[in-house]
């Protein structure tokens, strides 16, 4: 859930730049093949850019994808300097990412690479790799999860990253300018700014460790982290690298105006561990029974208009007083969805990722692209909606 800053930052930015790049888009939005250099301003400093164009407005503002994988939002005031480039646009393999990354994060830290990720961490490497291997099953799983369903996914551009901290103190202290007084409360989160998951070493928490414990291999660390206590922990990890994976696979677009209810119930659905199988993710799609128990318990108190909400706007997700119970809502409508309205629900999936960046939908846009793919009576369906997770066990 902790990405949301990131889209606070661009709902947030003055209403002409992202007017201005909306219209944009219909114009010039395109996969740009040459490399553009820039010197912009950032906080009163001058810093170099190097990277495609993916959107122009007629005013000069430009969202900017580098070599890293980082989208940048520039506004024509930052620009102090712009070359063209005939070099083509080559993300960075995973050995040179990482080498840039070393020196920018602090001393002591090392890479471990695998198919599709790079860990960067200074913590143990036998930790290194169990992430890496949990990382790479959530992988294969998602990926077969869709593509079962008639979602054709791209292969990441980027190397998926990973920094891992050793403890929460250091990952705090990294954390905190990006997520503020959040930081506390969050042990992992996904920017899709910078397109990169920051966490520390969950086996630190004392809350999960028992006397004796060890954690010197992955089979180790595996068994300590597969104990019912650890459930909710590990799948708060979970939950940021499906994030991760659902923006860099196509299945949805970073910088558009996902509603919050698809974006996080995609999430949620794919957050419960399955550490235990070896061959794959068996757990999704399954019952998620925190946050099923969680929306029954409320069952009695919710507003008639709670599913026109949900879908409309993002206000209960942001709200600290709602945000669990939205995220148990979203849960149980992916559930309901795809199981009683599977065709649909792919479909409005499918219509979701091919959204541009930086357009904001309205609160009518958004239950009008629902009601196109579910029926315009949300009132009918939001019964049986209920009747059915009523029944689910």
């Amino acid at each position: 859930m902790s990405w949301l800053w990131a889209i606070r930052c661009w709902r947030s930015a003055p209403l002409s730049l992202i007017g201005a790049l909306a219209v944009a888009w219909l114009f010039v939005a395109m996969p740009a093949r040459a490399i553009e250099r820039l010197v912009i301003t950032v906080d009163g400093r001058e810093q170099d850019v190097a990277g495609r164009v993916l959107v122009e407005t007629p005013e000069g503002s430009l969202l900017m994808q580098s070599a890293d994988g980082r989208d940048w939002v520039i506004e024509p005031t930052q620009i102090v300097r712009r070359e063209k480039d005939e070099t083509p646009f080559v993300s960075l393999t995973a050995a040179e990412l990482g080498k840039q990354l070393l020196t920018e994060l602090p001393e002591g830290f090392e890479t471990y690479s695998t198919q599709n990720y790079l860990i960067c961490h200074n913590t143990s490497k036998a930790y290194a790799q169990w992430c890496g291997a949990l990382f790479e099953q959530l992988y294969r799983a998602f990926s077969n999860y869709w593509t079962k369903r008639g979602v054709d996914l791209k292969k990441p551009e980027f190397p998926l990253v990973a920094i891992v901290f050793a403890d929460k103190l250091s990952f705090a202290s990294h954390a905190r300018p990006e997520l503020g007084d959040a930081t506390d409360a969050i042990i992992g989160y996904y920017n899709f700014q910078t397109n990169r998951m920051t966490m520390y070493d969950l086996t630190g928490i004392e809350a999960l460790r028992r006397p004796g414990a060890r954690r010197t291999t992955s089979t180790q660390i595996n068994e300590m982290l597969s104990l019912p206590e650890a459930e909710r922990t590990v799948a708060t990890i979970i939950h940021e690298a499906t994030h991760q994976i659902a923006f860099n696979c196509g299945l949805q677009a970073r910088y558009s105006d996902a509603p919050l209810w698809l974006s996080e119930g995609l999430a949620v659905f794919f957050e419960t561990p399955d550490l235990k199988s070896s061959k794959g993710w068996s757990a999704i799609g399954s019952v998620n029974h925190v946050r099923l128990n969680l929306f029954r318990e409320t069952l009695r108190g919710r507003p008639p208009d709670s599913l026109q909400t949900l879908i409309a706007d993002d206000k209960r997700f942001r709200d600290p007083k709602q945000g669990q119970l939205a995220y148990a809502e979203a849960w149980s409508l992916h559930y309901y969805l795809s199981r009683v309205k599977p065709k649909q629900y792919i479909e409005y999936l499918k219509m979701e990722s091919q959204k541009p960046p930086l357009v904001a939908d309205t609160p009518e846009q958004r239950l009008q692209d629902f009601k196109q793919f579910f029926g315009a009576e949300l009132p009918q369906l939001d019964n049986e909606f209920v009747r059915y997770m009523m029944k689910v066990h």
